[in-house]
């Protein structure tokens, strides 16, 4: 017998309910006996803390039944359409040679696994170690200072999110997104991603996750080499027709150019080989770190600490006419880490493991900065710009790799105060009291300062006097686009495909695994697969 697919959204349940009752009360608003759903799953699970103490989850569920119902006059009840994928028809182009992947964060894997998928034993090059040997040598980073400027918290397999809170919310609205999702929960990540309304994996289920897909795309005839440095590109009449790596001449008439934020050597030796930039805003400022207890309670009152609930998360916004600050990639129950790719400098980014429950909560308290600001109109003046404060923030934290800390009530009042309060700092790597006003623009320090107190009032807590700062954040995006056609080819350059964060076009794990996987498609319809 036929069966008809329903959603049911806007169920709401206090914390303590039990999840058991979901398809009994499905079952009540859809006037039916309990047995009648022979299909139940959740599609969607959030918190609603507006109205303290009393705090909900709510969910959105989807059931199958037989036949067909007459449906209740309920808005929050519709009938779903199974959304099929129609397998996408091969292009006609011809390829000398496979498509060639360059970077395996996001966009890179998720570019990478769908041309396997569909027989075109795509070849990933990876500049730094695979995830497990990067690992090893973050950690020795971390604890002895010694960076490895190939392999770090920004180069290496699975990207920069490999070391972060492993988040999966984003602003796009793409169909996509719900691929990235399944996909990542095939390769390990928890089921619950797949119904979570901010969803995350955690930097320690990442590095399984990363690894699993690789194999997959490995399975399906890919290759991997690591250590493999894209040192220039060869074109001849406007087309992509080879690339050194490593010294070695290798053909290449196609490749996904997905590098990532942070790889300036790579991105000056593509602008000496032709590839048009164009300035791009991101934002800069320090991560700023609280008592995970003072935001649990400050978001969701006497029921802080309920298992349920776990750690809190925040969100804040303050704009003027000139500039917005935020937080950005904050990390309940997490670490603030060392996450320079340079020698001489210090960057800093944020980390949580699967679950949270690290005593400090962290996030980026960031502020928007323009092409304006940079000083100068080259294409890569964005990448000097984050190097004049990453710099300085290394030369004001004593020029010996210690980063720069101070309380919030000494940052705000402009002195060095030479000590730190009760919110113990959680970075990886050795740390110096200063003054943060010295590391970055004032335009920067001021307006963070106005937004602390606006923050404070709706986040109790957040402008406790201890909050401690650790600078310097400059990595939020990449400073730079690629611009790329309709085609999504790189513009003048045929057969070069830039992607993800890199080129400009992502923000975040789950908008880069989008662009890779719109890559890789528009690939597929335009090639036939290589001899």
């Amino acid at each position: 017998m036929k069966r008809m697919k329903l959603i049911i959204n806007n169920i709401r349940q206090p914390i303590d309910a039990d999840l058991g009752q979901l398809k009994s009360i499905a079952a009540k608003k859809l006037k039916i006996d309990r047995n009648n759903i022979k299909k139940f799953k959740i599609a969607k699970e959030s918190v609603d803390a507006r109205h303290k103490p009393h705090i909900y989850f709510v969910y959105s569920v989807v059931v199958e039944v037989e036949g067909t119902l007459k449906l209740p006059a309920d808005n929050d009840i519709r009938i779903v359409e199974d959304n099929v994928r129609v397998p996408l028809p091969h292009g006609d182009q011809k390829l000398s040679s496979r498509p060639v992947i360059v970077g395996s964060g996001p966009a890179g894997l998720f570019a990478g696994l769908i041309l396997a998928e569909n027989g075109y034993k795509p070849l990933v090059l990876e500049r730094g170690e695979c995830v497990e040997k990067r690992t090893l040598l973050v950690e020795r980073f971390w604890k002895e200072g010694r960076l490895d400027t190939e392999t770090n918290v920004q180069f290496g397999e699975g990207g920069a999110g490999t070391f972060s809170d492993g988040k999966l919310t984003t602003r796009i609205n793409d169909d996509r997104c719900d691929r990235v999702l399944e996909e990542l929960h095939r390769s390990g990540a928890p089921e619950e991603i797949l119904y979570k309304a901010k969803p995350h994996i955690g930097s320690d289920i990442l590095k399984n996750v990363v690894a699993n897909m690789r194999k997959r795309i490995e399975e399906y005839g890919g290759e991997f080499r690591f250590n493999s440095r894209v040192d220039s590109l060869r074109t001849k009449e406007g087309k992509l027709v080879s690339m050194q790596v490593n010294g070695v001449e290798i053909p290449a008439d196609l490749a996904v150019l997905a590098i990532g934020h942070s790889a300036r050597d790579t991105f000056k030796m593509l602008l000496d080989c032709g590839v048009g930039f164009i300035q791009k805003p991101f934002s800069i400022g320090v991560r700023i770190e609280h008592p995970q207890d003072v935001i649990n309670t400050s978001r969701f009152g006497k029921a802080a600490g309920h298992p349920k609930l776990g750690a809190a998360e925040y969100q804040l916004f303050y704009k003027t006419e000139q500039r917005t600050a935020y937080s950005f990639c904050m990390c309940p129950g997490g670490i603030v880490v060392a996450s320079a790719s340079e020698p001489g400098m210090i960057v800093t980014n944020g980390m949580s493991e699967y679950a949270r429950n690290a005593v400090n909560a962290n996030s980026a308290l960031v502020v928007s900065v323009e092409s304006g600001d940079y000083g100068s109109s080259h294409p890569l003046a964005g990448i000097e710009f984050q190097r004049r404060w990453e710099r300085l923030a290394y030369e004001t934290g004593g020029s010996d790799n210690s980063a720069p800390v101070q309380r919030l009530e000494d940052f705000i009042e402009g002195r060095n105060s030479g000590r730190i309060g009760s919110v113990k700092p959680s970075y990886t790597g050795s740390i110096k009291a200063c003054d943060i006003n010295l590391c970055l623009p004032g335009y920067v320090t001021d307006l963070m300062k106005e937004a602390v107190q606006y923050f404070d009032r709706s986040l109790k807590g957040f402008g406790m006097k201890d909050s401690l700062l650790t600078g310097v954040e400059t990595r939020t995006s990449s400073p730079v686009r690629i611009p790329r056609g309709d085609d999504l080819q790189a513009i003048g350059i045929r057969g070069l495909y830039p992607a993800g964060e890199g080129a400009g076009y992502a923000g975040g794990i789950v908008s880069a695994a989008v662009d890779g996987i719109r890559i890789a498609e528009q690939v597929i319809r335009t090639y036939a697969l290589p001899l």
